[in-house]
């Protein structure tokens, strides 16, 4: 697993953990981003270096992302949200049986069906604060 730490320049908190598998779809797209690349000109990039063997993928690797708020008073990381992600790249509904969206919280559901960016999104519903 490679776990990449929040980032203290940006509001509020995220850390992310995944696979060592995506390392070099991760790394191309930090690469590219720090060109000032905008998210379309990445994802036509990435997709056409995948189909092409340039860009390796894996065939299914798992990224875990952790978010939430810091508290300015008391400097603890409140209203946690944990969310799933699993690569499947060019994976479709119908080789999944999974649907594009979700129909009720908490389903999973298969994001960029078809390209090279192909996930399974499991993404809990958050507990109301009380």
């Amino acid at each position: 697993m490679i776990c990449l730490a929040d980032n203290p320049e940006t509001d509020g908190f995220s850390v992310s953990a995944y696979h060592s598998d995506l390392e070099p779809f991760m790394e191309r797209g930090r690469s590219l981003k720090a060109e000032g690349l905008d998210f379309k000109t990445i994802f036509d990039i990435r997709e056409s270096e995948a189909k092409s063997g340039m860009l390796k993928m894996p065939t299914r690797a798992t990224l875990y992302v952790l978010s939430g708020d810091i508290n300015a008073q008391t400097q603890e990381i409140e209203n946690t949200y944990l969310r799933y992600v699993i690569y499947i790249p060019f994976a479709t509904p119908e080789s999944t049986g999974l649907p594009t969206k979700p129909s009720i919280p908490s389903e999973p559901w298969i994001m960029d069906p078809g390209t090279h960016r192909a996930h399974i999104m499991i993404s809990p519903e958050r507990k109301k604060q009380i």
